[in-house]
């Protein structure tokens, strides 16, 4: 199936058999322009070697309207469009672990975390686990056990809490750390590597647990991307926490598709990949 620039059409697959499924096609308009699809330049992720001494590389992943909104109606569905899909499906398929906070998991009652057998196969196929490791962060335990997250059986799940309460049973393997005082977001990275080797990290919000990461300097990458939309109402930005100080963004690369812009921003100051 053709598609003119600009244009959101599904491509045949992937060329290269080695990345499975069908792709969307994207223009890209910086660092150079060029014709591409989600899954070629996603492709291009090569994590592992990023990751600190004392924490796994950080990739936070936001969709937001124009006037900067990040829910519409209180979700984060509305706002992007399959090609947004595609784009966080494929980067669940580069890294270790995906890191989600507690009540974004209310709201959006996560399912396994790469749904497509092929990508999870791909995943093998490029040295990672089969399943990303799902990691939840919450004070209490109050979170939606009967999401197929915890009842689908793939994969497994970490939860950090300073809830003793012990978690129901589930057929996806859970395992609770507890931090009586409270979780400290960068004790939690810290286990993650020392403890389960998790060496690169999809934070996938919400805000609170956004605005966290970046006061504390944890945050190595923001994939932004913009939809032509204006919310225009009281909606949750990609931020709800004042920071310490104004954190640097460099622009990585920008993709384009029928007006919806798929940035990357790399941290200043964080590590270079070249």
């Amino acid at each position: 199936m053709s598609a003119g620039p600009g244009t959101s059409e599904v491509a045949d697959p992937y060329r290269e058999s080695r990345i499975p499924g069908e792709t969307r096609r994207v223009r890209r308009l910086l660092p150079d322009h060029a014709e591409t699809t989600v899954a070629e330049q996603l492709a291009q992720l090569e994590l592992k070697e990023l990751a600190h001494p004392d924490r796994p590389y950080v990739l936070m992943n936001f969709a937001s309207t124009v006037d900067g909104r990040a829910t519409i109606d209180g979700r984060s569905g509305p706002i992007g469009t399959r090609t947004d899909m595609e784009m966080l499906q494929r980067l669940r398929t580069r890294v270790d672990a995906v890191m989600v906070g507690a009540r974004t998991m209310r709201i959006e009652r996560y399912g396994r975390m790469v749904s497509d057998p092929a990508l999870r196969a791909y995943r093998e196929r490029t040295l990672l686990s089969h399943d990303p490791l799902g990691v939840l962060v919450t004070r209490g335990l109050d979170l939606p056990w009967d999401a197929s997250l915890f009842t689908n059986g793939g994969g497994r799940v970490v939860v950090f809490t300073q809830s003793d309460a012990e978690p129901p049973e589930t057929a996806t393997p859970v395992t609770c750390v507890r931090r009586p005082d409270g979780v400290d977001l960068a004790e939690a990275l810290g286990w993650l590597l020392r403890e389960r080797g998790i060496r690169s990290v999809l934070c996938e919000g919400g805000p609170t647990i956004h605005g966290e990461l970046q006061a504390r300097g944890l945050v190595d990458e923001l994939f932004l991307t913009i939809a032509p939309k204006l919310a225009g109402r009281e909606e949750r930005s990609i931020l709800t926490a004042p920071l310490p100080d104004v954190v640097g963004l460099e622009l990585e690369w920008l993709l384009e598709s029928q007006g919806e812009l798929f940035t990357r921003y790399r941290v200043r100051g964080a590590e270079q990949d070249g």
